[in-house]
């Protein structure tokens, strides 16, 4: 197997270039910090002004949640989340930029969708168990990111759309084996179910994050302004 060579070189790219055809596609990354920025106010001020402007928290909750038991053993796919999305990104930047591009088309519109609800449609959910049946470093953890994570603005869920958007990368690509495509399938899978038994979300959240992912694979994958048209034969 012939190993991989970079689509682009980035030891070029200079201020005078990057809006060039070479590396503008870098500009998308400019969405991260927006993002981060509205998240975090949204998480630690927004819900100051719920009373003047008139915005109630709705719980998010199915019966088929008390069903689905906490499970410690599924913060290593949840943690490994925040990984999954940063190799995804830096595997695309370098060898798919094509890719890169739609995966950041797919983030935007799903992102910002969830960012929408959060201020307009806040949302929490009271899941989280107040005792847990074992003792260990797994559960030490998630009692520490209870403490840090709050439990509102959690539908639809961001972990499923990052999820998603790393699997559309690395199972998109042509240039990767089919062992790991499979592979990320299946971390997607994992990824998704860790919200769940973790407790960090209902299943609802992951429900409507999953129908506003496929709505957004649509408008990005579709041939028109974001995905590119196939040439007539």
């Amino acid at each position: 197997m012939k190993p991989i060579k970079p689509e682009v070189n980035y030891l070029k790219l200079r201020p005078t270039n990057l809006f060039s055809e070479t590396y503008r596609h870098l500009l998308l990354l400019i969405y991260w910090p927006i993002y981060g920025a509205l998240f975090w106010f949204v998480e630690t001020h927004y819900s100051k002004f719920y009373d003047k402007l008139g915005i109630e928290l709705h719980e998010m909750y199915l019966p088929i949640d008390d069903m689905i038991p906490f499970n410690e053993l599924f913060v290593i796919p949840y943690v490994f989340w925040f990984l999954y999305i940063v190799l995804s990104i830096a595997y695309t930047l370098f060898y798919d930029v094509d890719m890169f591009k739609k995966m950041s088309y797919f983030i935007m519109i799903t992102y910002t969708c969830a960012l929408i609800s959060y201020y307009t449609y806040p949302t929490m959910q009271c899941l989280r168990p107040e005792s847990f049946a074992r003792d260990n470093f797994l559960v030490d953890f998630m009692r520490d990111f209870y403490a840090y994570d709050t439990n509102t603005n959690v539908c639809p869920s961001v972990h499923v759309f990052g999820s998603i958007s790393s699997t559309i990368a690395f199972a998109g690509t042509k240039k990767l084996g089919s062992g790991i495509k499979i592979t990320a399938h299946v971390m997607n899978v994992l990824i998704i179910l860790s919200t769940l038994f973790l407790k960090q979300h209902s299943v609802i959240d992951a429900v409507v994050a999953l129908v506003i992912s496929a709505v957004a694979y649509v408008i990005v994958f579709r041939p028109g302004i974001f995905a590119k048209r196939k040439p007539a034969s």
